[in-house]
Order: C-alpha cells, then sequence, then structure tokens
C-alpha cells in the first residue's frame, strides 16, 4: 500500500517571536517494511537556514533557524510512502524471554551488542520494581518473549484509559502506571519501562497510523514499541491499539524514548503565550490511469 502522509503543525504567538531554532522527525524512514519514495518540508517564514542529517538512530534529523520577526510559525511535511506487510511471526516459535534477556547481557557482538543500549533508564522512560512488578504476570518462566509482549500489550490496553487531557509530555511515567490514563506516547513509555525494568530491550517508535476512526492515535502524531528477539529482530507492537503494526502504521523515526524523535521541538526568543495545531491526514495514493 502506497499513502500520502501530510503532517503541519502551526504556531499562533501572542506577541512577535524575533529569532528561533527547530529541530524536527518529519521524514519517515526506509527500510525494514517501508520505502520512503518522496518527501518535502515547508517552513513559512521561510527559514535562514535549514539542512539536514542522519543522527545516531539512523533518523533524518532537519535543523532550521528564521532570524526575522514572526507571529505564525508553520511547518508543514508531506511524504509519499510505500508500505508492505509485516512478516507474520508464529509467537510460539520465538525464544524463551529468559533466553532473550542473556544473549543481550552477554552483547558478546552484532545485533545483540546493538539492542544492548536500549535496557537502560533514558530520559521520559523509568526503570524500577514498579515496572517489573508490573511485567511479571505476562513474563511466567520460559513463555515466548512474543507471547509475553502481546500479553502485556494487551493488559496495558485494557487496564490504561485513552485520555489526552490526563497528562502532557511533563508527566513522569511513573504517576502514568499509577494513574492507568494518558495516550499512546504514555502507553509506550510504560510498556517499555516494563520490559527494561526485566532486563529486555525496547524502543520506542514514533509514527503515523492511517486515517482510521477504529484505530485510537490516527489523525495525530503516533508511537508504539518495538523490542528485540534474536532470530527474529525487532518485534513491533502498539499497546495503543493492542495490535501488531503492519500496513496501516508508518514508522517516522525511532530512539530510546520520545525526547530523541521528538516530531517538532525548539526554542523562540519572545511569542509570548502561543497555541498549537497538529493537523496530520494519512491516505491511501491513487493509482493514476492509464489512457490512450
Amino acid at each position: 500500500m502506497t499513502y500520502r502522509a501530510t503532517h503541519t503543525t502551526t504556531y499562533t504567538y501572542s506577541e512577535p517571536v524575533s529569532i528561533c531554532h527547530n529541530e524536527v522527525h518529519l521524514r519517515p524512514r526506509s527500510g525494514y517494511r517501508q520505502t520512503l519514495i518522496d518527501s518535502s518540508i515547508t517552513v513559512l517564514p521561510d527559514p535562514g537556514h535549514l539542512y539536514s542529517r542522519t543522527d545516531y538512530f539512523g533518523n533524518e534529523t532537519t535543523f532550521f533557524s528564521i532570524h526575522e520577526p514572526h507571529s505564525r510559525l508553520i511547518i508543514s511535511a508531506e511524504s509519499l510512502v510505500e508500505v508492505r506487510p509485516t512478516t507474520v511471526v508464529d509467537p510460539a516459535a520465538t525464544p524463551a524471554w529468559e533466553d532473550v534477556r542473556t544473549q543481550v547481557r552477554a552483547h558478546r557482538g552484532g545485533a545483540a551488542l546493538e539492542a544492548f543500549q536500549y535496557i537502560f533508564p533514558s530520559q521520559y522512560v523509568k526503570a524500577g520494581p514498579e515496572f517489573a512488578s508490573f511485567a511479571e504476570p505476562s513474563f511466567p518462566a520460559g513463555r515466548p518473549i512474543l507471547k509475553g509482549l502481546m500479553d502485556l500489550s494487551h493488559r496495558i490496553f485494557t487496564q490504561f484509559r485513552y485520555d489526552p487531557r490526563a497528562t502532557t509530555v511533563a508527566t513522569p511515567v511513573d504517576e502514568v502506571l499509577a494513574a492507568r490514563h494518558g495516550v499512546c506516547q504514555d502507553f509506550a513509555h510504560v510498556m517499555i519501562g516494563a520490559l527494561r525494568s526485566i532486563g529486555l530491550p525496547a524502543r520506542y517508535v514514533s509514527g503515523y497510523l492511517r486515517s482510521n476512526p477504529n484505530l485510537v492515535g490516527a489523525e495525530e502524531s503516533h508511537a508504539w514499541v518495538s523490542a528485540y528477539c534474536p532470530g527474529h529482530g525487532w518485534l513491533e507492537i502498539d499497546p495503543t491499539n493492542d495490535l501488531l503494526p503492519s500496513e496501516a502504521h508508518i514508522t517516522l523515526a525511532w530512539g530510546r524514548d520520545y525526547g530523541d524523535v521528538t516530531p517538532v521541538r525548539g526554542v523562540a526568543l519572545g511569542g509570548g503565550e502561543q497555541l498549537i495545531s497538529v493537523r496530520v491526514r494519512v491516505a491511501p495514493e491513487k493509482a493514476a490511469v492509464a489512457t490512450d
């Protein structure tokens, strides 16, 4: 399936901003189960400087600065992405979760060494006894790791309430675990914290969902989880919708947590109060009709 994804963020300020510097992760990754066909980022007013680079995690990151007074900033990204179905993995055929933990702890090279960095706490993800206790019912001795991941995802899906007004980016993840409500970013952080607390590597994935009223998090920035499994690579799971991502999910970037892959962030001098509006739309691209 080929999708056209549009993402527009508008900042409206009560007072003029004299200068701003910004960083965005708005170009989808290419590889694994998707191919980026085309992508563009437009900024108004025109930035004085704009350049892109690939960050430590392999995400394309765009930086820009505006050196003229402005009362509104509009950042628009449009991408054309081909998404392929995910290879179906038999949960029972995946290794026991304890074996995964042992291999990652040994980190003798290759993929296990790369995965090792994702077992530690990070800016937005804590690891500790309360998260380990939350994870343990999903990971009894000898359980195949994908079965455990699916069970943990289902428990978050059924025990937590999706509520955009309950949290902000600054809400600590342990508060989300205690209160059992939040948004997709919160649920991803809770699941990652639970996995890391029992020694399993997990990373945060940001992206989009195909516009669909039956999917929670559609038509806005979305987030899910990727967990390492020897022999199968990184297994993705979306606890907000309790499903394994496939053709309906488009990956923008991944990292340790939200802080590594924030879609849009920056600093501004002046501005007073600000109003932020975000619009996301992901729709299938219609094929051209050949004519004589």
